[in-house]
């Protein structure tokens, strides 16, 4: 079986799906790489320790978000459940961190969003982990724990705007609006030193190729989406 990628996506709120031009980004990138057999998705909307995965079994998606036109609380992400891929990553946890689960929790936006763009068919398990903690040592000892993954097939999404600050977002300007200084910035020196702790993990060695493959910015929020 072909070793899988890690990904790092940078996604947003649902009406980023109108945006073509990233969905289209989204569903080449895709289409590059090797069927998965089942996704494991960490979106930086599931905040919770002790570590958790969501439902093993379908659940209705969370509309986590607040004051969108109404279609957008009418979206489906029907996937198959994952319990085969729950069970493999509590053997592979510690016995003094052992994995938790949250069985009546579906997928957040951070998760469907992305996938609807790249597996709009959504005909392959995927489960979804919260993060625990915001020590990128104990997030990367997580991402190494996970490597086993990769050689079965797995998928694995780091998802979550690389820059995000709508309070300090002028969104009156739209969506092609200059990105301020402050998103402009991370986003650069993000490209040099990537710090998204669990991706970062995952890599097989500390100095394995990171490939960008999506840039730019959406309401001066960077989209920046890289493979390792």
């Amino acid at each position: 079986m072909q070793k899988m990628p890690s990904l790092y996506i940078g996604h947003g709120a649902p009406p980023l799906l109108e945006h073509k031009e990233w969905r289209n980004e989204l569903a080449t990138w895709s289409k590059e790489l090797p069927i998965p057999k089942a996704i494991l998705i960490i979106s930086a909307h599931w905040e919770s320790a002790p570590l958790m995965v969501g439902a093993v079994t379908p659940q209705p998606l969370i509309y986590d978000f607040y004051g969108f036109p109404e279609k957008y609380y009418q979206i489906q992400y029907n996937s198959p459940g994952a319990p085969e891929l729950a069970a493999k990553i509590a053997k592979l946890m510690p016995d003094n961190e052992p994995l938790h689960q949250a069985p009546s929790r579906g997928l957040d936006h951070g998760a469907y969003v992305p996938l609807i763009a790249m597996y709009p068919d959504a005909n392959i398990p995927v489960l979804q982990m919260s993060i625990p903690s915001h020590d990128p040592i104990k997030l990367m000892e997580i991402g190494k724990r996970l490597r086993p993954l990769r050689d079965e097939g797995v998928l694995i999404i780091g998802s979550g705007f690389l820059t995000h600050g709508l309070p300090f977002t002028d969104m009156q300007k739209g969506a092609d609006q200059l990105a301020p200084t402050w998103s402009a910035d991370f986003d650069a020196w993000a490209n040099e030193l990537v710090p998204m702790y669990v991706t970062l993990g995952l890599a097989d060695n500390a100095e394995a190729s990171i490939t960008s493959k999506i840039d730019g910015f959406w309401y001066g929020l960077s989209k920046r989406s890289f493979a390792v």
